[in-house]
């Protein structure tokens, strides 16, 4: 391939990686996930960023949501809600 297709390539590659990103939606209350370019689950929604972690990383977190439940129940008092 020439210097020039490979741009072409490249350009081609952006505009659909581009394309998938718009897809994501940004709306109150609307989450979506994606799996990122190195290979972990991104979850968008939440705040400005989207929260990433690996798939370890995600088990572990999910393993202990009884446990994070727990901890926001004992600590309610000094928890703040975020106002969208």
């Amino acid at each position: 391939m020439s210097e020039q297709e490979d741009l072409k390539a490249e350009l081609e590659r952006l505009k659909a990686e581009n394309e998938a990103l718009k897809v994501v939606k940004k709306t109150t209350g609307s989450m979506s996930f994606k799996v990122s370019e190195k290979g972990a689950v991104s979850v968008y929604g939440l705040g400005r960023f989207p929260v990433t972690l690996y798939k370890e990383q995600w088990d572990k977190l999910l393993a202990a949501s009884e446990q994070i439940k727990t901890f926001m129940q004992e600590n309610a008092s000094s928890l703040k809600l975020k106002e969208q």
